[in-house]
């Protein structure tokens, strides 16, 4: 099985911590966010693993090379900003498995097996998503599903706090997900400019521990939770 990992970003929000270190590189207890990701990929036998790069390949490159942590790797490069869906589809050409995973780099997951994802996969998706439980939505988009796990809509940031099921950067795709992709636009948003029109697209909810470190609280967050003994 494959997985593409989207890590070209700027990381613009984490400032100097990120400045000369691709974001999925940082130091998480002792591991690289890659590392951890890298394990969880591993425990359902994905055996390659396209990381879509950009800013800071060379860095990237260089330090993780042609196999990470038992798993093979292949990069497929942005030569200019094409979005989290331009990235998914540059790096789509290396993909030849029915189904496959997408990561956001800078997702961290406790008390949840990506096994959960497979098992609620049928041929009849074309995707499904990971959405988190969280205590307060303002901070993030909104995914509304009906009874059967089927998106129903997304919403934008909230003004008002309340609980609510957010969307958690891990997808599982059918390879005609790209059937969804603008076809006039190099780069274009997987979130606002494919999901909106896809059919057939599900959700999974979880209340597993997610920690996004692309801010430097949540970064500081994340390694005090796992020095502490969490563990994915």
């Amino acid at each position: 099985m494959q997985a593409i990992i989207l890590c070209g970003g700027l990381a613009t929000r984490l400032g100097e911590t990120a400045k000369t270190i691709p974001k999925i590189l940082l130091d998480i207890a002792g591991q690289t966010v890659l590392a951890w990701q890298i394990q969880m990929l591993k425990d359902v036998n994905v055996q390659e693993v396209i990381l879509a790069s950009g800013h800071l390949h060379d860095v990237l490159y260089e330090q993780v090379g042609d196999h990470y942590n038992g798993v093979r790797i292949r990069y497929a490069k942005e030569e200019k900003r094409l979005g989290t869906g331009g990235a998914i589809r540059n790096a789509m050409q290396y993909i030849n498995t029915s189904a496959f995973f997408v990561l956001n780099g800078d997702v961290l997951l406790n008390g949840f097996s990506l096994r959960e994802m497979l098992e609620r996969f049928h041929k009849e998706m074309i995707g499904l998503l990971l959405s988190i439980h969280v205590d307060d939505i303002r901070q993030y988009g909104e995914i509304l599903s009906d009874n059967n796990g089927r998106v129903m809509a997304f919403r934008e940031k909230q003004s008002i706090s309340r609980i609510g099921y957010i969307n958690g950067g891990v997808y599982l795709f059918n390879q005609t997900i790209a059937d969804a992709f603008p076809k006039n636009q190099e780069g274009f948003s997987i979130e606002r400019d494919v999901f909106p029109s896809v059919p057939n697209l599900y959700t999974l909810k979880t209340e597993a521990s997610w920690i996004d470190i692309g801010v430097p609280e949540r970064l500081a967050y994340a390694r005090r939770y796992f020095r502490n003994g969490a563990s994915q």
